[in-house]
């Protein structure tokens, strides 16, 4: 029995907490399921929400779950609860990603609270950061975090950024040549005050950031050729500090560990007062996913790109209510 009931309060903290992560398009495709009197909760992935186009094997879709996944163990661990995550627990049902048992203080880990305070804090930055390396002690420090989540992150020396940063662009070159390619940024990106004001998913026009008249940092322009009055645009890094996340393997367990592997750098970085944004663009190809590897390196396959620097803190985007993600019966 857990030290402190199970109660439908906990619970929605918990979702609340999980809620809080990133996804791609913040397409937030999550849901949760608890029973009541029982010491679980499943995570089950949103289909509704997925993007064939951009994410067509759903690899994008579990790395947002995953993160969700990791936000709700350290909100347990902020509870004094220790969560055990099964992933994939069950073959015949794909769509069940993990089940998570929580038990009591007896058994809690301490240690994943110390993020507690960086879940509410962590919002992707599109904004310039300063021409400043990261320190190699804070790069270490990154290094362990997604090491603790069964993944790694390799910081790229100058040759593999130059090719790391071609290929991002070759992406963009991409975007602009294929129409078909922006449907799912347009379904999921919101322009126009009116529109903004009542969103609870997908990235309003006040969350794009300036429009970039130079430098060479990753950020996704989520206005495209639309206008938008009024929007500002800035000189953005001629070196960016960028971190390759990736995982030995490359299934769907595989992005679920890479998911929350990045949630719990991202969460380390902020409260190491760094801004973070991420970059998934050279990697929704395949014959570009293949060429980010750093063959140097012993990852077997890159799961998301991290830019990390120092800059604003980024603005928070909005979230479906609890109500829309959480089954309690």
């Amino acid at each position: 029995m857990p030290a402190q009931p199970l109660d439908s309060s906990t619970v929605v903290d918990l979702v609340t907490a999980a809620t809080a992560a990133p996804s791609l398009h913040n397409a937030q495709p999550w849901r949760f399921r608890h029973r009541s009197g029982s010491d679980t909760l499943a995570l089950r992935a949103d289909l509704g929400r997925a993007m064939p186009r951009t994410d067509p094997d759903n690899r994008g879709l579990h790395i947002g779950c995953g993160a969700a996944l990791l936000n709700l163990r350290v909100a347990a661990a902020h509870h004094g609860l220790h969560a055990e995550a099964a992933l994939l627990p069950d073959p015949a049902d794909p769509g069940l990603l993990a089940v998570v048992r929580l038990t009591g203080a007896a058994r809690a880990d301490t240690e994943p609270a110390r993020l507690f305070p960086a879940v509410a804090r962590r919002h992707t930055s599109r904004h310039p950061f300063e021409e400043r390396e990261l320190p190699a002690g804070l790069q270490d420090k990154l290094g362990e975090a997604a090491r603790a989540e069964g993944a790694e992150l390799w910081f790229p020396d100058r040759w593999h950024l130059e090719s790391l940063l071609g290929d991002i662009l070759d992406a963009e070159g991409r975007d602009s040549l294929d129409p078909e390619r922006l449907q799912d940024i347009h379904r999921w990106t919101l322009v126009g005050p009116a529109e903004a004001a009542t969103a609870v998913e997908g990235i309003p026009e006040y969350a794009f950031g300036p429009r970039k008249r130079g430098g060479r940092a990753p950020v996704r322009d989520f206005a495209g050729r639309r206008p938008m009055p009024g929007r500002p645009s800035a000189v953005f890094e001629t070196t960016p500090n960028l971190a390759l996340l990736g995982t030995a393997h490359d299934h769907p367990a595989d992005w679920l560990r890479a998911g929350q592997a990045m949630e719990r750098v991202l969460l380390t970085a902020t409260l190491a007062g760094l801004a973070t944004s991420l970059t998934s663009h050279a990697l929704e190809e395949q014959d570009l996913r293949e060429t980010v590897r750093d063959p140097g390196s012993s990852m077997g396959f890159v799961q998301m790109v991290l830019r990390l620097g120092y800059g604003p803190m980024g603005t928070a985007t909005p979230r479906r209510p609890v109500r829309e993600v959480l089954e309690i019966v």
